[in-house]
Order: C-alpha cells, then structure tokens, then sequence
C-alpha cells in the first residue's frame, strides 16, 4: 500500500524525510490511524528537528488526547508495521509525487462537488482555484539559487551553448550572440510599408531552409497572401511572375525545395483582433497532435492586431495596459511550448516621418517594449530606397551590449520578399571603434520643427 510506504519512510528514512515532507498533506491519507500516524512524525520532526524512533512515536501516541480506544489500537498496530524497504530514491519520490497529486484533484473535485451541492453563489468563485491549486501540486525543490554552494552550476551555465534559432543575417547573428534563444519575445518596429511581414516572412524562409519548423500566424493578410511571399523568396521567383508560372515548372520548384529541408512551415489566418495566446495555444496543441508539428519558432503577424486572454473585449482599460497585455501573454506562451515568438508594432504617426526611430515612437503602448527582450527597428529613407536598403537600429537587447552595431544596413529585394547581407563596405564601418559611421555622425538627429518635419538628412556614408 502506497500510504504505508510513504509513511515509513517519512518516519525512518531521513533523505526521503527532507525531500517529501514539504509536500505531503495530512488530507491525502484517508484512514483515520493513518492521519494520526502522518501527524505524529510530523509534530516529532518540526519540533525536534530529527527522525522519530518507534518508541518515541508509541509514547506520543499514548499522551494523544482524543484519540478513542479502537483508533488507538490501529494506530498502534500502523506504528509496528512501519519498516523501510530498499527503493531507489528517484522511485520513491516520484510515486510519492504522483500520489499527492491524485489525491489533492481528487479533494478538490469532491470539495467542488459540495460547493455545488450546496448552491452557495458566493462560494462558486472558489472552484477555479482550487482546481487550479490541485493540478499545481508538484515537488519542486529549487529554492533558490546558492552563490557559494552552487557555483559549479554557475560555471556550467556559462559555458552551455544555449540553443538559437539562427538568422540568414550576419549582423542580425552578431548582436543575438548567435540567433534567437527560446522562451523569448522579439519585436520588429517599423512603420506602414516598410517591411514588417516581409522581415517575418524572409526570416520563417530561412528557418525553413535551415530545417526549422516555422508557424506562421496572420492576422493581417489571408493565409495565401503570407504563402505567396514566402514562395517568392524560396523559389527565387518576383512575386508578380508567380501567377505566371506553368504548373510543371511550379512544381519542380517546390519539389527542389522540399529537398533541401527537413522541415515545415504552416501558414495559419485568424480574423483581425479576434485570437490571442489562448487560441494559439489551441492551435499549437491541435498541430501536435492532428499532423505531429512541434515549431521551433513562431511568427504572428502582428501583436497589436492580436486579442488578450485576460482582458475582456471592449473592457474599459487603455492601449498600455491592453497591449502590454497581450505581450505578456505571447511572451508566456514562448516559455510554455519552448520557442522564440516573432511579432511586429507599428510606429507612431512622428516615428513613421523619423529617420532614427526610438523606443518612444512605439504605438500604442510602451509596455510593450517593457516586455519584449529584443526589440529593433526597421528603418528607411529615399536614399536607402534607392540604394534597395534597410536601416536597422537596436531598440532593446537582452542578449547583448545593444550599442555593439547599434546601426547597421541590410539589403532588401522587394520583388523576392527577401532581406540578405550587404558588402561590409555598405556599412561604412570606421577603424577605430568598429561602428557604423552612422553612429558617428548627425544622422537620424530628430525634427523638431515643422518646416523639417518629414524631410530627411543626408545620409553619410
């Protein structure tokens, strides 16, 4: 029996002792001698700070008050029964975790049951957390990290490769340290037009190749409109000579495709402002089990057009709390299923007319950086138009220095929704301190005037 099991070794097995009881309840034993023994051990080692020996427990039993004659004489029977047998510890723990587990669902339905019984309006609003509460049971044992005692893990920490999920992009590469870690929120910021989905899209192409599962969720543009891009960049073909394509020729160019990858990519349409993390929850849960698609990252195309889980609809709250909402929700369900999330914010009406884009001119929210753990902007010019360019500048990095290449150039084919690397020359990069000349001029210096607002400097290269 399972109850007599953990009760000997909460009684006489000190390793098992320390690492259970934090977690065992006396509601999970449903005999009566079993409760009495359960509270026994744990008065002797509260109190005494050791094992009790089963004399000890004898005599305690005996100065019980209110314990009658025929509950005495099992509990006393329970006290000579308890022996300790050779388990292997992680067995016992575990078992001993599942049991405490069953046991507190079960309290919780069967109390929820009375809640009901009992049809006490007020006491409904208890049932969600104590079902929550059961289903939380677990025996975590980290308390907090030693600085002294645990260095070795330290050290380990610091010379694990952590798995990124890596760009095309050399300098997108260079300021992650590598790619995208998991269990991160990554925010491009640009403004209308400029390239937000196409960035998303010419990124999830690149994953693709590399062997990556890709979701792609949009809100924007129908699900055909996103898998025409993505087409446009992997079969190097303009967009505007898709339709265009004989069916042989469109299929030989998928099939190359498919043979250079492992992976998948899935291309997913919610209607505008109508889905948030719990519905891609659904989705994610959905692909797992209907098709056995597990992504390595996910895109969702783009925050702000999203729905929050925790906020009601049309509740009465403003944009910062809202959005800043939504971002941590997205963010906590990056840490739920193990991958970084992609999405996208519009600038401000002034951000979208700057040519140095600042975590100020965000939409909206500023909690929304707040949250995000990278954050960059994708900035452009008639210059840089004509150059078939795009300026990125680092917002937010907690990867690394965010002024290590704080602005840097990529290239841009808008026919073939692709970003790709540059020549170093186009960096302009200065021998001294291996930034961007930009960095080291008056480009991007704000319009403070009416008269220069919406015209930009000259670059500087």
């Amino acid at each position: 029996m399972i109850e007599q099991l953990i009760l000997s070794n909460l009684a006489f097995n000190e390793e098992y002792s320390r690492k259970a009881l934090p977690f065992v309840r006396e509601e999970y034993f449903a005999d009566d001698s079993q409760r009495l023994i359960y509270q026994l051990v744990k008065e002797y080692i509260d109190k005494y700070n050791t094992l009790p020996t089963r004399e000890a427990l004898a005599i305690d039993l005996s100065g019980k008050d209110g314990v009658n004659g025929v509950r005495f004489e099992q509990a006393k029977k329970l006290i000579g029964d308890l022996a300790t047998e050779e388990h292997t510890m992680d067995w016992l723990v575990d078992k001993t975790e599942k049991f405490c587990q069953d046991k507190a669902i079960y309290n919780a339905i069967m109390q929820s049951i009375k809640i009901m019984d009992d049809k006490t309006e007020s006491s409904r609003g208890a049932i969600p957390k104590l079902l929550s509460d059961a289903l939380g049971v677990s025996f975590d044992t980290n308390i907090g990290h030693d600085f002294l005692e645990d260095y070795e893990s330290r050290f380990d920490f610091y010379h694990r490769r952590e798995e990124r999920i890596e760009f095309d992009l050399d300098y997108l590469n260079r300021i992650t340290k590598g790619g995208l870690p998991r269990k991160t929120l990554n925010i491009i910021l640009a403004g209308t037009g400029v390239g937000k989905s196409l960035a998303m899209c010419s990124f999830a192409s690149a994953n693709l190749i590399k062997g990556k599962n890709v979701l792609y969720i949009t809100m924007e543009m129908a699900e055909e409109k996103i898998a025409e891009r993505i087409d446009a960049n992997l079969l190097d073909t303009n967009i505007q000579d898709l339709e265009s394509l004989p069916r042989d020729t469109y299929q030989k160019k998928v099939d190359r495709v498919r043979q250079k990858t492992v992976g998948k990519l899935i291309v997913k349409e919610f209607p505008t402002a109508s889905a948030g993390s719990g519905h891609f929850r659904h989705l994610l849960n959905e692909l797992r089990l209907k098709k056995n698609f597990v992504p390595d990252i996910i895109y969702i195309d783009y925050l702000n057009i999203c729905c929050s889980s925790r906020i009601k609809s049309g509740a009465n709250v403003n944009s910062y709390t809202y959005i800043k909402a939504i971002a941590e929700e997205l963010r906590g369900l990056a840490v739920e299923f193990n991958v970084p999330v992609v999405s996208a914010t519009q600038t401000t009406r002034g951000g979208y007319s700057n040519t140095d884009v600042g975590l100020e001119d965000t939409s909206e929210s500023f909690g929304l950086p707040a949250t995000a753990d990278l954050m960059f902007a994708l900035i452009t010019s008639e210059q840089l138009e004509s150059l078939g360019q795009l300026m990125v500048k680092q917002l937010k990095n907690r990867y690394n220095d965010p002024t290590f290449h704080k602005r840097f150039v990529v290239g841009v084919d808008r026919a073939k929704m692709r970003l790709y690397d540059v020549e170093q020359s186009a960096q302009s990069l200065s021998n001294e301190e291996d930034k961007p000349a930009f960095d080291n001029s008056d480009f991007g210096t704000r319009m403070k005037t009416s008269e220069s607002k919406g015209k930009f400097k000259e670059l500087q290269f």
